[in-house]
């Protein structure tokens, strides 16, 4: 009777913490802020079309536009969301298949979506709000230009407490669970169907090439959930909106998407969130994988 391989546990150290908040930091810093800023921008200005979402970023800082919310709030959630999301996926998928049975596919879901709850409680609610926040409010006057990112953030904590910095915290925290378990989900098994097409062991390393398109084909998965995505934007925006319900929480929040701009306002946005979903998935899925088992590898000779 043929046996199952003993599933080996990936080591999580402060390399592989480091290596995930370096992966996500040149995530963040190249073609990842330009997306986060173009897809927020569309979500929250739902009247827009791609080219006058691009003409309204331009406007509102030249080149500079693209990159808003990049300082400080972009670099502190790339800096601990690789480290937390990486940790927590990690150690949940070894436990999920070493100690309940799980296969490939279930534990990557329950790895990437407790990851996913992990960053959003921890790091990600109040990052997400002041980014939607830099991107969304007023740039009309010389005033609201001069004024940086602290100033913002010091005056919403000083008139709305806590609960104003991490507004739609909850909207994160579902868009996030969701997006890295179907994001993990799809990989994994992706994964485990190259192996089996190259005749490979359940514990025998993929190529580069091999990890990283098994990352690609799960980066449109999580877009199914765009909706979560457009209602955190909407809860954090700083759009001037008369006829936006006061105190919104998820369920006011979709219906009045759903009133105003209809069922295409729920997944307004998407095709820039599937280009970020990619981009992102084959920094931390794919290249992050692979650059986790060469430093374990080198580590451990």
């Amino acid at each position: 009777m043929s046996t199952q391989p003993a599933i080996e546990k990936k080591k999580v150290n402060i390399s592989n913490i480091g290596i995930g908040a370096i992966l996500n930091l040149m995530e963040v810093c190249t073609l990842g802020q330009p997306l986060e800023v173009m897809k927020t921008t569309i979500a929250s200005n739902r009247q827009l079309s791609m080219f006058q979402g691009i003409k309204h970023v331009y406007s509102r800082g030249g080149f500079k536009g693209f990159f808003q919310g990049l300082w400080p709030w972009a670099i502190i959630e790339a800096s601990t969301k690789g480290a937390v999301l990486m940790f927590t996926s990690s150690e949940v998928e070894y436990y999920a298949q070493a100690k309940f049975g799980y296969g490939t596919l279930g534990a990557g879901v329950l790895g990437g979506i407790a990851g996913g709850c992990a960053q959003a409680y921890t790091t990600l609610g109040f990052c997400t709000c002041m980014k939607t926040v830099e991107m969304t409010r007023a740039k009309s006057s010389a005033e609201e230009m001069a004024k940086s990112s602290f100033q913002v953030f010091k005056e919403i904590y000083k008139k709305e407490g806590i609960v104003g910095i991490n507004k739609g915290i909850n909207a994160v925290a579902l868009r996030q669970m969701s997006n890295w378990g179907l994001r993990f989900g799809f990989s994994r098994y992706s994964e485990d169907l190259i192996k089996k097409f190259k005749g490979k062991g359940v514990n025998d390393p993929l190529s580069a090439a091999e990890r990283m398109i098994a990352s690609c084909s799960a980066a449109f998965a999580p877009c199914l959930n765009q909706f979560f995505e457009v209602a955190r934007i909407e809860m954090q925006s700083k759009t001037v909106d008369p006829n936006r319900p006061k105190n919104m929480n998820m369920i006011t929040c979709l219906q009045y998407i759903y009133k105003t701009s209809g069922v295409r306002g729920l997944y307004k946005g998407v095709t820039l969130r599937m280009a970020l979903s990619g981009y992102q998935s084959l920094f931390m899925i794919g290249i992050g994988g692979h650059i986790k088992e060469l430093w374990n590898q080198k580590m451990n000779a």
